[in-house]
């Protein structure tokens, strides 16, 4: 396993369209496990394959919930209710702003197994599932953000809602 660069806001590779997933292999199997490692490493929440340089429609997460995600090809397919609250990105480091997003979502993906599965999330998990779907079509949050971006600071992070999407 290795940590990969993150690329951030101003790298093309983050507003690209993702390519669908259509089998497993060894070298993508390889990239979820980098990512992993590369998220931890950056102490985030989330990461999409773009974030890593690679056009793939692949996600990671862990939002502290006891478990690990990996949602290959996601499908948001049901949304409901709303949460307002900071957002940040491992991509836009040392800021963050207020994004709303649905409270509730179900998502069809793949697993590293290509077994299809459904998922479904509230509050954190739904807006990080949200988030990292969006950056898998070239969307980053910075683009949702209600009112300014604000600069944040490692003491905040630690304390910070979402950890995860600020650096």
């Amino acid at each position: 396993m290795a940590i990969r660069q993150i690329r951030v806001i101003g790298d093309e590779i983050l507003n690209k369209e993702c390519k669908p997933v259509k089998e497993m292999t060894d070298r993508t199997r390889e990239l979820i496990e980098d990512m992993f490692e590369t998220m931890y490493e950056a102490n985030g929440v989330g990461l999409a394959a773009p974030q890593v340089g690679i056009l793939k429609q692949i996600i990671v997460m862990d939002v502290d919930d006891g478990n690990q995600y990996v949602l290959i090809n996601p499908e948001i397919i049901e949304e409901s209710g709303s949460q307002t609250g900071p957002e940040g990105c491992l991509s836009v480091p040392n800021k963050s702003g207020q994004v709303t997003r649905p409270n509730h979502v179900k998502v069809r993906a793949y697993d590293e197994n290509m077994e299809q599965f459904e998922l479904e999330g509230d509050e954190l998990l739904a807006r990080c599932i949200c988030h990292e779907c969006d950056h898998l079509h070239g969307h980053l949050y910075v683009e949702r953000v209600e009112g300014e971006l604000v600069e944040t600071s490692a003491d905040e992070e630690e304390i910070s809602v979402i950890p995860e999407m600020e650096e």
